[in-house]
């Protein structure tokens, strides 16, 4: 859900890549991966602004994106390194 939210957007899309070094190729065979999974979260988490639009658009709580992204980053809170 949240990468489709993603990509619907150019600046986003291109940001994301940017920032997190997944391009599309790499995010058809990892999507799956909680290190993937976690660079989308993070991506969002990491701009206030990008976090409650897309809890908008998604119609969830952004609460409830940020404790996703807690949960894909374990119990050290680190979670995976971006395009690893």
């Amino acid at each position: 859900m949240a990468l489709s939210w993603i990509l619907q957007d150019e600046v986003l899309t291109d940001r994301f890549i940017a920032l997190t070094g997944l391009f599309p190729d790499d995010l058809r065979g990892s999507l799956a991966e909680p290190a993937t999974q976690s660079a989308i979260l993070d991506f969002l988490v990491a701009n206030d602004g990008d976090l409650l639009a897309a809890a908008d658009g998604l119609a969830l709580k952004p609460e409830r994106i940020v404790a996703a992204r807690d949960a894909l980053a374990g119990p050290d809170g680190r979670g995976q390194e971006w395009g690893a």
